[in-house]
């Protein structure tokens, strides 16, 4: 255990370490033997039952993390496993020995997403009422389960998803239109295998764990209506960019010339169950024990950050500063710890995501500070549209990139991020971690 006043070089090592904590306790595939276990020709999970001798088992789903949960489903339920589909995105495959893995584009949805889509609703048209069909779901599921409806096609998917992406909606709203342009999100998965049974296992990257939200809900009743993405697209005012196409059947909708999502008492849920099998929390309670074991007073704050990343980074130097000055809500050494997704408007032609804009908009406030460190990055190893799962910045940031000549306000003007910490050597790259339980951001001072 390390105790008493540390440099900067002490904090960032510890950061890394106190992440990797973190990433250790979203592992999909210990996740997924915590809550299902296999006894004879029963399957167990969180205490109810499944009889495995009535039918044939299926196994589906989308997400970063699936093809490591599909993993563990292949060790609990071996040769039961008649045949299965999971779409991941590029560079999170494994190799599995039943389950077909196929990768696809995310964040913008692809011709092979569609295809592992379609192959998962060919897979579902074979389950009848005796079947239990297995669905795996975990963050990027919307990307990668593309499936238009009538009338709306690929491109025009990708052109709405590129669009919401960029105007700093969050993912509800975004999943809400999602929804409403799909026909397996928002319940509609739960229908095309109704009336087989379904246990869909899911590993939450969103806050507060809405399971209508995450990968857009496609086995659970949805909660939004047609009016509400289109209202997602007017507080926005991106109306004007959304395809026509999608527009129209957004409107048709809200008139009421188009059937609804499933909602709450639809008789496709009847036989549908979900569990929730890792979640942010987890994340940040086992960052917290790494922390406090290095000598650090480790406090979690929340597993809701949200809101505009360089306004969020004002409020949390803040707190980083007043831990400096005062001692206060811990005095240093101290660690502060938050889990949630901010998000960020595209205004520049820059390149970055959210913790990467965050740590920027940090670096410039704690500039000058001393044996303070600001770091932030997702779980699953990507930050916005890049190869970075975020970055890392301390009191000297602002000097260091001065002596080389990049400037951090321009930086954050331009939204360039990805740049700027690259030219320092400050992005965090983990690459594929195979799991995504949102965004982990420490706070430390020494």
């Amino acid at each position: 255990m390390m105790s008493g006043p540390r440099g900067t070089e002490d904090l960032r090592k510890a950061a890394g370490e106190i992440f990797q904590a973190a990433l250790d306790a979203a592992n999909p595939r210990i996740a997924i033997h915590r809550h299902v276990r296999r006894e004879g020709e029963r399957l167990l999970a969180n205490g109810a039952v499944y009889d495995l001798s009535r039918g044939r088992v299926y196994v589906v789903g989308a997400g970063k993390a699936c093809a490591a949960m599909a993993a563990a489903v292949e060790e609990v339920l071996g040769d039961r496993i008649r045949d299965g589909v999971v779409v991941v995105k590029d560079g999170y495959a494994i190799p599995l020995r039943r389950i077909r893995v196929t990768q696809a584009g995310h964040p913008v949805p692809d011709a092979r997403g569609a295809e592992g889509t379609s192959a998962i609703l060919a897979l579902l048209t074979e389950t009848g009422p005796e079947d239990l069909v297995i669905v795996l779901i975990s963050g990027g599921g919307s990307a990668l389960l593309p499936a238009p409806v009538a009338g709306i096609d690929l491109i025009d998917k990708q052109t709405m998803t590129r669009v919401l992406l960029a105007c700093g909606a969050t993912i509800e709203e975004i999943n809400a239109v999602r929804k409403h342009c799909s026909r397996i999100k928002g319940g509609q998965m739960a229908r095309a295998l109704f009336p087989a049974r379904s246990l869909t296992l899911i590993l939450s990257d969103v806050i507060g764990d809405p399971v209508d939200a995450i990968a857009s809900g496609p086995t659970v009743p949805d909660t939004t209506t047609y009016g509400e993405a289109l209202e997602v697209l007017r507080r926005y005012r991106i109306e004007d960019r959304i395809p026509v196409s999608i527009l129209r059947h957004l409107e048709r909708g809200a008139r009421g010339e188009i059937p609804e999502t499933p909602k709450a008492g639809d008789p496709c849920f009847a036989t549908a169950h979900h569990r929730i099998v890792g979640n942010n929390l987890q994340s940040l309670l086992a960052a917290r024990d790494r922390a406090a074991r290095l000598g650090f007073q480790a406090l979690i704050l929340t597993t809701e950050l949200k809101g505009e990343s360089r306004e969020v980074a004002k409020v949390l130097t803040a707190l980083l500063l007043e831990m400096r000055r005062s001692g206060h809500p811990v005095s240093p050494p101290a660690c502060l710890l938050l889990g949630g997704e901010t998000t960020v408007t595209v205004r520049g032609k820059g390149k970055g995501g959210r913790s990467q804009e965050l740590v920027l908009a940090g670096a410039i406030a704690i500039a000058g500070g001393r044996d303070l460190v600001i770091w932030s990055a997702g779980t699953d190893g990507t930050d916005g549209p890049t190869d970075a799962a975020g970055a890392v910045a301390d009191g000297d940031t602002w000097a260091r990139a001065k002596e080389v000549g990049l400037d951090p306000l321009r930086a954050l003007e331009e939204n360039d991020a990805y740049h700027f910490f690259e030219g320092l050597g400050d992005l965090i790259k983990t690459g594929p971690t195979l799991t995504n339980v949102m965004d982990i951001l420490l706070l430390l001072a020494g």
